[in-house]
């Protein structure tokens, strides 16, 4: 059985672990033989959260851990454990229940993360002792990890193609058909606005769908996530430190996709499509120009404004298409905008949605799970910068609420009687910290499948 990195099925030379919160170190200390007191003191160890210790034999060897944490349900409060215990199986000691057990996994899992394929990591991850069969928090990490891998590579081993490849793995483990519509086929088949934006790159553009799951009595959920897998901003093209980490640009197909395998994995009782729209928004003779109208599968025309709101463009076809499925639900994973960014920083993804009783359940579901998102509106107003005097509706217009916009435009191809949510995210952390390394990061997506389980079962 292969294990995630940080775990081991083997408790043998296992040495005992305790988890205290502040509160529950004064009492665990209280219990404790003067040595083993006078030995915290003397390293200064108050419980505080985020800190760890080693507690030693009278030989001088380990006897057992100790890490201290806030709030046992966040799995980023044991992500400091990994690395700030010494690389040694550890088994634990503590009485925690369940919802507080597979917390500590899935945070001793996020810790234990690196991302490895071009640079070894400095050390090896301590490892817990867990059972062989694991349950959803493995499987959630799994999706994580997924997520985090797929942004962190670079677009040379990341893009059209390789999205496929990764969706047509997904496909076969788990019995979904795959299709694919690349090139000029996006043309015949009516997917402009995903040809007009990916066809100046060396790399076909293409959609990716994946449907799995034929028990037409049962609930279809569409999934669709922006897949641009490097954004230059085309002709109008974003400046150097813009344009260093637009690697991570298909961090929302990564999102969509993560959330398809774990739907899966899991046995949700959905009916399910997997819809990515692939592309690179490249400079060259065939690149889609400022002041073009773009044609859409909706029969929407769209000038384009700006050539580095591409994300919105292929995610028209997208969710036309999605919509055609007659889903009951659909939702969407975007890197969209950076307007989002400067509106909630990094930590919290832009949720919005026309629907009081999803928006509620995603929140709700994200306070549960310490995976936050937070709303935004869906202004209608705001419709009026992207008013075009030639097309039907510009692509952008103006600085003006950008991440509403952006919103405004993709509700646009949304059938109105389809809940619908889009989550507008940054899939990345700047700096690393505990259970959070700096790179590819999956925000929204455990809160999502949660949410999910919540309304249909599993």
């Amino acid at each position: 059985m292969n294990l995630p990195d940080g775990f081991t099925t083997t408790a043998r030379d296992a040495l005992p672990l305790h988890v205290v919160t502040r509160l529950s170190f004064v009492e665990w200390r209280a219990r404790q033989p003067a040595p083993v007191r006078a030995w915290l003191d003397a390293q200064g160890f108050d419980g505080s959260p985020g800190t760890a210790c080693t507690l030693p034999r009278a030989d001088g060897a380990i006897a057992s851990g100790l890490i201290a944490v806030e709030d046992t349900l966040d799995p980023y409060a044991y992500g400091h454990a990994p690395f700030a215990l010494p690389a040694r199986r550890w088994q634990l000691a503590s009485e925690l229940d369940a919802p507080a057990r597979a917390a500590l996994e899935l945070g001793w899992g996020l810790g234990s993360y690196r991302f490895t394929r071009y640079k070894d990591a400095p050390r090896p991850a301590a490892q817990l002792v867990v059972d062989e069969t694991g349950d959803e928090s493995r499987d959630v990490l799994a999706a994580v990890v997924r997520v985090r891998d797929m942004v962190n590579t670079p677009t040379e081993h990341m893009g059209p193609l390789q999205l496929e490849e990764i969706a047509r793995e997904i496909a076969q483990a788990h019995g979904a058909t795959l299709e694919v519509i690349s090139g000029d086929d996006l043309l015949t088949r009516n997917f402009p606005a995903i040809h007009a934006v990916g066809r100046a790159s060396h790399r076909a553009p293409r959609l990716i769908g994946l449907h799995w799951g034929d028990d037409e009595s049962l609930p279809r959920v569409a999934i669709v996530g922006k897949g641009v897998c490097f954004d230059s901003g085309g002709l109008d093209i974003k400046p150097a430190d813009g344009m260093r980490n637009m690697k991570k640009d298909m961090g929302g197909a990564a999102h969509a996709i993560a959330l398809a395998e774990l739907v899966m994995a899991r046995k949700l009782p959905v009916r399910l499509s997997l819809i990515v729209p692939a592309v690179e928004n490249s400079i060259g003779p065939e690149s889609f120009r400022p002041g073009e109208v773009v044609a859409t599968r909706r029969g929407i025309n769209v000038e384009i404004d700006n050539t580095d709101a591409e994300g919105r463009v292929i995610l028209s076809d997208a969710l036309t298409y999605a919509g055609e499925q007659a889903p009951d639900l659909i939702l969407d994973f975007a890197t969209l905008t950076g307007a989002a960014r400067i509106a909630l920083g990094p930590d919290l993804p832009a949720l919005f949605c026309n629907d009081e009783a999803l928006a509620n359940d995603w929140l709700s579901a994200g306070e549960r799970l310490r995976d936050p998102l937070w709303r935004m509106p869906l202004w209608r107003p705001y419709l009026r910068y992207l008013t075009s005097n030639i097309a039907d509706m510009a692509n952008a217009g103006s600085k003006m609420a950008g991440s509403v916009t952006a919103a405004l435009f993709l509700e646009r191809f949304v059938p109105d009687n389809r809940p619908w949510a889009h989550l507008d995210v940054y899939a990345w952390s700047d700096n690393a910290r505990p259970g959070r390394p700096a790179g590819g990061e999956a925000l929204g997506l455990r809160s999502a499948f949660e949410m999910l389980k919540g309304r249909f079962g599993g």
